[in-house]
């Protein structure tokens, strides 16, 4: 249709300059082809709509082939000559330009990239792995259709610096390395042979938190706490009890916990560093999930969900109407276990055993934590749940997790 629709007007030849190309006469239908007198293979096609652009006219591979340029006036005759002069050069040296084209349309998108990552790679060895699909989905929504040899390292740079000031430097840093890894992994995963345009880019400093709940701010965190519903009012209340890592709360099975030893092993697969995880219950946190168990339905999980995973996902909205109420400031769902261990710290309890009760695991103390014995750190974690408890105004059973939450 496209060779149909052109005019019979025989195409023209002249010496492009700007003025003699704006005054071309636009087609009654169709297209008309002019050729640069100064620049072989150089034309610029007129269209009936008055559009006017430049192509290379060039036999390739023993076939004609127009390679499009750019439009004019935004490509201007300079610079159109000497694209074309160098990709004449390209196709008599034996190269294809088409061929360049159609490889670069080839390149994967941003999105696809990741997607491959996370399939061929990231859910085989990263714990992580669901954390870094929403951390893509959040942030880098801007550049999912991008394909990966487009996005330069400026605008990767500019949005760094934006996630940084909107939702602070540590979530800016997250995010800027989980664009390196994809564009990085693609190389082997993808066979990419682009820029990472990443390179180059200096991550913020980040302050290490030493953030956690104090004396004067447990009261008014409880009490804004038992205004959640009562799933919500257990999961926290657990987070400030066990220590353990919110991914690793909302994802507790009940095969993992015995209620009658007070033991929650948290199996290696999904703890962070790859090992087993034993953690000791106190009394207050059996309590709560024995009442959970009986009201469970047969669920698998502690804290069953309408999801595809079948559990408790995303309990941000809970916490931030939490923190409102309370009138807390700075204040993250992980700063729970950092609670713990520093009410652990404030009761007297030596580094060795606050980092065996919290999981925590390192080439050089692994040997050591492995000479505790569970019943030093549950002595240690009772001492520590006490005096949050105590200071929160929360004695024994009491306005823990009542069930009398407002929806």
């Amino acid at each position: 249709m496209g060779d149909k629709a052109e005019t019979k007007t025989p195409p023209s030849r002249l010496k492009f300059t700007k003025a003699g190309l704006a005054k071309l006469p636009i087609p009654a239908s169709g297209r008309q082809y002019h050729y640069d007198t100064v620049q072989p293979g150089l034309t610029i096609c007129v269209s009936s709509a008055g559009g006017r652009v430049f192509y290379v006219y060039k036999w390739v591979s023993g076939k004609p082939e127009r390679i499009r340029l750019g439009t004019f006036p935004d490509l201007s005759v300079e610079n159109a000559r000497d694209l074309a002069k160098r990709i004449t050069g390209d196709i008599a040296s034996g190269k294809d330009p088409m061929d360049e084209k159609r490889r670069a349309r080839e390149v994967p998108t941003l999105k696809e990239a990741f997607e491959v990552w996370r399939d061929s790679y990231a859910k085989a060895h990263r714990k992580s792995w669901q954390d870094d699909e929403r951390q893509f989905n959040m942030y880098l929504r801007r550049f999912h259709a991008r394909r990966l040899n487009t996005i330069r390292t400026a605008e990767v740079a500019l949005w760094h610096n934006e996630i940084g000031q909107r939702h602070g430097l540590y979530t800016a840093n997250r995010a800027y390395e989980l664009v390196r890894t994809v564009y990085n992994k693609s190389r082997t995963l993808l066979g990419y042979r682009g820029d990472n345009p990443c390179t180059g880019i200096k991550k913020f400093r980040e302050e290490k938190r030493d953030r956690f709940l104090q004396a004067d701010e447990l009261p008014r965190f409880f009490e804004a706490l038992a205004q959640e519903p009562e799933a919500i009012q257990d999961l926290f209340t657990l987070a400030l009890l066990t220590g353990a890592r919110r991914a690793n709360l909302l994802a507790m099975g009940w095969e993992d916990v015995n209620l009658d030893t007070g033991l929650w092993r948290i199996p290696g697969e999904v703890a962070k560093a790859g090992e087993v995880i034993v953690i000791p219950l106190v009394q207050q946190a059996v309590d709560i999930l024995r009442r959970r168990l009986q009201s469970s339905g047969g669920s698998p999980w502690v804290f069953p969900a309408q999801s595809k995973s079948g559990h408790l996902i995303d309990p941000n909205a809970h916490w931030r109407r939490i923190l409102k109420r309370a009138g807390l400031q700075d204040l993250r769902i992980h700063d729970l276990r950092r609670s713990l261990g520093s009410w652990q710290a404030i009761t007297g309890a030596p580094l060795l055993t606050i980092g065996k009760s919290l999981g925590h695991s390192s080439i050089q103390s692994t040997m050591v934590y492995a000479r505790l014995n569970t019943a030093t750190v549950r002595e240690s974690v009772e001492r520590a749940t006490a005096a949050m408890l105590t200071a929160g105004g929360v004695n024994g059973k009491e306005g823990l997790s009542n069930g009398e939450a407002k929806d």
